[in-house]
């Protein structure tokens, strides 16, 4: 990802904004990253893929019988020390 000091993109906005439209951007200042500049399309793809909440009473027993019978992969394993 590409970074630019918040000064920087005042003073090139047509160049950060041409950028942009093809990958992300960083926005520092004094030295910490601060924003994400990103293209309108991407921000919406990304809107598409936002997780949805669902209540208990939402699952059929079909669904929940299947959650039930589901085990996760072997390789799953590795990561069981980040669970607590």
């Amino acid at each position: 990802m590409v970074k630019f000091p918040s000064h920087e993109v005042q003073r090139h906005w047509g160049r950060v904004q041409d950028i942009a439209l093809v990958e992300p951007i960083t926005v520092t200042s004094k030295g910490r990253d601060r924003l994400v500049m990103l293209s309108a399309e991407e921000y919406q793809r990304l809107k598409r893929r936002d997780r949805q909440v669902m209540l208990a009473a939402d699952f059929s027993d079909a669904d929940v019988a299947h959650l039930e019978n589901t085990r996760a992969p072997e390789e799953a394993a590795a990561f069981n020390h980040e669970v607590k």
